[in-house]
């Protein structure tokens, strides 16, 4: 893979990850609603500016934890203002990854990868971290965008999961996307 398929979306154009316009044609709760439950502890990776976080957090309820990881500090700014002093700042914790480490220990349910493979350098090492965190019966949900993911590279990050130990089943139906729901155990 070359490095312009690792570039990372940059904090200036957040916005278009966060418009009202895209909950229209990715819903989060609609998609998401099948594998989160309240109590549970999940991890919305590349959470960017939260698109998908604040509705994880009302999903898990006041039992459960969001942790929002992202490499740039900036898109975890742009959460911290949204949920600053409100009843979700309780529920989702900030977590600053590194580029090839996700460095969370505490076990975890489910995990979101929504558009970020794609910029991830080593794909392998993510999946074995992430085995690593999820809890037996564990799911992560991995959504990748049609432009920038030919259908043979899907394929072979759906590859590199699987020698991982995961094993993948259909993903839900989401427009302008590719999706697998990859199982732990």
């Amino acid at each position: 893979m070359n490095d312009t398929k690792l570039r990372v979306c940059p904090v200036e154009r957040a916005g278009h990850l966060d418009s009202g316009f895209r909950k229209w044609f990715q819903n989060p709760r609609k998609i998401l609603r099948p594998y989160i439950q309240e109590g549970m502890t999940v991890l919305d990776f590349g959470c960017g500016p939260g698109f998908f976080s604040i509705d994880m957090a009302q999903m898990v309820g006041k039992s459960g934890r969001v942790i929002a990881s992202d490499l740039q500090e900036g898109m975890l700014d742009k959460l911290r203002d949204k949920i600053n002093g409100t009843e979700l700042e309780k529920r989702i914790y900030l977590h600053k990854c590194q580029k090839a480490r996700i460095g969370w220990s505490e076990k975890i349910d489910f995990a979101l990868a929504f558009y970020v493979m794609h910029e991830v350098p080593n794909q392998e090492d993510f999946f074995r971290e992430l085995a690593s965190m999820l809890k037996p019966n564990g799911q992560i949900l991995v959504v990748e965008p049609p432009f920038h993911v030919s259908k043979s590279a899907f394929n072979e990050t759906v590859k590199k999961a699987s020698a991982a130990g995961f094993t993948p089943e259909a993903g839900p139906k989401v427009i302008f996307s590719k999706t697998v729901i990859l199982k732990n155990g």
